[in-house]
């Protein structure tokens, strides 16, 4: 049988909607472990299993700290939407018209380039070309990729974290880097304090219950998640040092002069202002402090391209609705993974891990 437009369309809305369900499920998942965590340490360990009033009083202070800055940043990276190229980098109507009327393809090329003259866009793709999205019709900002499962070009785009159901870009990497931070810091604080009832509960000194079951297994998931986190966490540390994105880790960035893999590197130092901003009590709280509004980079080289006089004033690019915030963190350390074509999707150890990245460019 022939399906007509009507069913097509109803199809292809379905598929849609149960995908944007579906794609909540890895969020459930840790939302429902971190949950029986938090009864795990608070009634089972701290409530019907250690006596020591003192003790008790100390580990729950402290542990809700700790669940409270895990719980704010992964909030913050899951609900914090993608930044997107603002209207300047979008084709004008007569741009418009004029690139979709010409059909030889170099022409098409120029007009870009023509475009491009009035912005601060200096990456290109790798045969030189502007680098253009005929999805969302916009000219691409340095850094900026298309997410093919947000639908959208996302600006400073990393990858497309299932864990998150969210993109990390330029306004929220720094949450992801921060939610990584306490994730390890809950997981390491659960282990060294749950490990001596661990040890009690193993070789029989404490009296078999329901809370033997929920402490021996709070150890291993604890442990289990650090070290998973750790190699990730490690990794994205190298990174913000180099000042490059996941994506552009595995694929340099191209100018005018070539591929360049450290052409936004500026130093380690002002890499982390870049990410963190120049307030360093801000640095560990998840609040927008990064440099910069995300369609603009500073260059480490010093070549003629990099003296535009459109980038005189950086102010000219700040929007009020370009929803931007966000960016990166510390260290060094690269981790090896794996990658399978354009859209590709690798991991970091564990299956808890999993990093997805989807860009079309």
């Amino acid at each position: 049988l022939r399906r007509g437009p009507f069913m097509e369309m109803a199809l292809s809305r379905g598929l849609r909607c149960c995908q944007r369900v579906f794609s909540w499920i890895p969020v459930l998942i840790i939302t429902a472990v971190v949950l029986w965590s938090y009864y795990a340490y608070v009634f089972e360990l701290c409530l019907f299993t250690i006596s020591n009033t003192l003790e008790k009083a100390v580990y729950l202070l402290v542990f809700h700290v700790c669940f409270g800055m895990f719980s704010w940043t992964y909030w913050k990276s899951i609900f914090t939407p993608p930044a997107t190229p603002c209207k300047k980098f979008q084709l004008s109507y007569s741009d418009k018209q004029r690139y979709e009327m010409e059909e030889r393809p170099d022409a098409q090329k120029q007009i870009l380039v023509e475009i491009a003259k009035k912005l601060p866009i200096f990456t290109r793709t790798q045969s030189g070309a502007i680098r253009f999205c005929d999805r969302c019709q916009v000219l691409k900002p340095d850094r900026c990729h298309h997410c093919s499962v947000c639908e959208t070009c996302v600006l400073k785009m990393d990858h497309h974290c299932p864990w998150v159901n969210n993109c990390v870009g330029f306004s929220n990497y720094k949450f992801f880097l921060l939610f990584l931070a306490y994730s390890m810091l809950y997981c390491v604080f659960i282990t060294a304090t749950v490990l001596q009832y661990f040890l009690k509960f193993w070789v029989g000194d404490l009296p078999n219950g329901p809370a033997k079951f929920h402490i021996l297994f709070l150890m291993f998931v604890a442990l289990m998640f650090f070290v998973s986190l750790m190699f990730l966490f490690t990794y994205h540390c190298w990174l913000v040092a180099k000042n490059r994105s996941t994506l552009e880790a595995f694929s340099a960035p191209v100018f005018a002069s070539g591929p360049d893999r450290n052409g936004f590197s500026l130093g380690l130092h002002r890499n982390l202002l870049q990410v963190f901003g120049e307030d360093r009590k801000l640095w560990f709280i998840p609040v927008f402090t990064s440099q910069g509004n995300g369609h603009y980079f500073p260059l480490r080289s010093q070549s003629s391209e990099s003296h535009n006089p459109l980038l005189a004033n950086e102010d000219m690019w700040d929007e009020s609705d370009d929803g931007s915030e966000g960016s990166l963190g510390k260290f060094s350390f690269l981790f090896i993974t794996q990658i399978c074509s354009r859209n590709f999707f690798f991991k970091f150890f564990s299956p808890y891990t999993i990093i997805f990245i989807s860009s079309t460019d």
